[in-house]
């Protein structure tokens, strides 16, 4: 910044318009000027149509490494934080930027926290065409998901993890600033992005974060370099915020694992947790697991860490582990041995295929909408989900199939729509002669230390 600069910000006292020019013309913000724009906003100084105009100069003009790490900073300390400081274990996290039968956080946190790991863990609700961990986590009988700060850290320190939503005082200015994006076509905006994911995960008082950047048909980043530039950004803001940040690159144009729909990916999760489990689904559990204790130090070579894992769920530890935290939380530990006690459709047909060849495609995003439509999603967020509903696709890209052969079930609330459901359902599939491999479950890990 100049001294020029300098001198006519003081004169305005960090007036908003005045910072909105700046970022406007392509101008570095100071970290004083950031953090006092985010408590203008937060305390309601600042107007939400300033915040909005501030949103769409950075998403044209961008923000570097440090503004950003500011800026996410600022919306951290705009509410309360966790206290783990009591906490013996290493803290780690892990965050998904989401996609279509994305159920890894429900196996992964009682994993991590059975191999030595705490795991704070303050997830969302699904949104649009992509899952909700929350969502998944209600589909267990009185599972509660809200709860105050204080219980959440009582809970991580008894039992090495917890699982909760955003609670109203957790940077309320990320929460404000979203709804804002949202409505704005500033969503798409990376250091935004970063800010939005970072200031939440860093309230949560942790050592390392892990993140998921799903790239794909079914994800949000749909382009690679796209994920890449994500990835990165949040990488060295995690760096300037001085909080180990690893993220792993993985593919989402197919469904992960076999199941869509909230009772039957908690019912795949805790089946992992027995050792039973698809091999796209453990092949990303286990790289993420990895990757968290090796960045809470516990594990430096993978053949290592991952026996480590493997006697984790052969010796019934990590099962154990969400039983104990799912009665701690209020609901029925009984499911995760026994997931039939999970909510079941009362519609449930199969597709056959209609011709012999090989699956050369399944479109995560036609499902993920699909399953918006029979009730398993939301497309606005004060729509509720019916937990039982969903699709297991008992076929995927690579497998060989006959005519006839069943591809995939359906499970619905009522028949009313089953026609159009199987069909759409079937649409997503293409089916050739030719035999195509689906490309790297895992595609690239990028990380620095704090």
């Amino acid at each position: 910044m100049t001294r020029r600069r300098a001198k006519k910000i003081a004169a305005k006292a960090f007036a908003a318009p005045a910072l909105i020019a700046a970022k406007r013309d392509g101008q570095e913000l100071s970290d004083e000027e950031i953090r006092w724009l985010v408590e203008a906003f937060t305390s309601g100084e600042v107007a939400d149509y300033q915040m909005s105009a501030f949103a769409m100069a950075v998403l044209l003009r961008g923000m570097g490494p440090r503004e950003t790490a500011a800026l996410t900073l600022a919306m951290r300390d705009s509410g309360r934080c966790a206290d783990l400081s009591r906490c013996t274990r290493p803290k780690v996290d892990k965050h998904s930027t989401g996609g279509v039968g994305d159920k890894v956080s429900l196996c992964l946190a009682p994993l991590m926290a059975a191999c030595g790991l705490a795991v704070p863990m303050i997830s969302g609700r699904g949104l649009g065409h992509t899952g909700g961990t929350l969502d998944k986590l209600e589909a267990i009988d009185g599972f509660e998901v809200d709860l105050p700060l204080r219980r959440f850290q009582s809970l991580v320190q008894k039992y090495g993890f917890a699982m909760i939503g955003q609670t109203a005082d957790l940077a309320p200015a990320d929460r404000r600033l979203y709804a804002l994006r949202d409505v704005t076509a500033t969503v798409e905006s990376i250091p935004l992005i970063t800010a939005s994911i970072l200031s939440k995960k860093l309230a949560e008082d942790l050592d390392a974060l892990v993140l998921d950047v799903k790239v794909g048909r079914g994800a949000f980043m749909k382009k690679l370099e796209d994920a890449r530039a994500l990835a990165r950004s949040i990488v060295q803001v995690g760096s300037h915020a001085g909080t180990k940040v690893t993220a792993v690159i993985t593919a989402m144009d197919q469904p992960l694992g076999k199941c869509v729909g909230n009772a039957l990916e908690t019912r795949e999760a805790f089946e992992l947790l027995s050792g039973r489990a698809p091999e796209d689904l453990l092949q990303c559990t286990m790289t993420l697991g990895y990757e968290m204790l090796r960045a809470g130090g516990l594990f430096t070579r993978r053949a290592a860490a991952e026996r480590a894992m493997a006697e984790a769920i052969d010796s019934g530890r990590a099962r154990v582990a969400m039983e104990r935290l799912c009665a701690a939380q209020g609901g029925d530990g009984r499911v995760v041995a026994e997931p039939d006690r999970l909510p079941r459709a009362s519609v449930i047909e199969t597709i056959e295929s209609p011709a012999s060849g090989h699956v050369q495609e399944l479109d995560a995003l036609a499902i993920g909408q699909l399953a918006v439509r029979i009730g398993a999603g939301r497309s606005r967020a004060d729509q509720d989900v019916d937990p039982a509903v969903g699709f297991v696709l008992h076929k995927k890209c690579g497998d060989r199939v006959k005519r006839g052969e069943v591809l995939a079930e359906l499970h619905l609330a009522s028949r009313s729509d089953l026609q159009r459901v199987r069909a759409d359902l079937l649409a997503a599939y293409g089916i050739g002669r030719a035999r195509r491999e689906p490309g790297p479950l895992v595609i690239e890990t990028l990380r620095r230390r704090a």
